[in-house]
């Protein structure tokens, strides 16, 4: 990316949002839109934020569920893919997706040197952070055996979240580059509210948004 690029961030509500905000202060190429819950809420405000001003890269951020033994709470993770993992039929020998029934890609690379760039700074901060690809699901995951499927369904699957793949997908009919960035706060799999780690989760995102404003800047 070159310097000074105008980057959006586009996270889904506003304690993401504002976390981010922290991170990456008063820097002015960034701009930070809290898009709403889900694909086609994100969708919908990145299209319209992208129809109203130029930028040359749109990061998906937020707080996300890590699939076990790939990345843990209080971690981070950074899309080298983003997945949009139930979209398509269910049959009787069981999930059809997008692309097998032939009506499109669930999938929407990132490039792989921005990926690479990242990932580099945001350990050599010191931060705990992996790489993989990164789920989007219209219901987040409840029952281990939903976290299993998931994540035979896409061998190796890092988190899951609601929105980066509407992100994606209007960031891509504009052939504008995506990345996507989710802090850990739990674990996907049975929802356990008492063993959520939300504000630390939001705390590592905003480190991570300052490390991201200087690799961006």
């Amino acid at each position: 990316m070159k310097s000074g690029t105008r980057v959006l961030v586009v996270t889904s509500v506003a304690a993401e949002r504002d976390a981010v905000l922290r991170g990456v202060g008063s820097t002015g190429n960034f701009d930070v839109l809290a898009a709403g819950v889900g694909p086609a809420a994100a969708a919908a405000s990145t299209a319209s934020a992208l129809a109203a001003a130029d930028y040359g890269l749109v990061v998906s951020a937020g707080i996300g569920g890590g699939f076990a033994g790939k990345a843990e709470v209080g971690s981070l993770v950074v899309a080298n893919e983003i997945v949009a993992a139930d979209l398509g039929a269910q049959t009787p020998e069981g999930f059809c997706s997008l692309d097998e029934l032939g009506f499109g890609s669930t999938r929407i690379p990132v490039d792989a040197e921005l990926v690479t760039r990242v990932t580099q700074a945001l350990q050599e901060a010191g931060l705990p952070v992996t790489t993989g690809p990164v789920l989007t699901v219209s219901t987040v995951t409840g029952t281990a055996a939903a976290a299993l499927e998931l994540a035979a369904r896409v061998p190796g699957a890092t988190a899951e979240a609601m929105e980066g793949y509407g992100v994606a997908t209007a960031a891509h009919a504009r052939s504008v580059p995506i990345m996507e960035i989710r802090a850990v706060s739990n674990t996907v799999g049975p929802r356990d509210r008492a063993s959520w780690r939300i504000e630390e989760a939001l705390h590592v995102l905003e480190t991570a948004s300052s490390v991201l404003r200087e690799v961006l800047q």
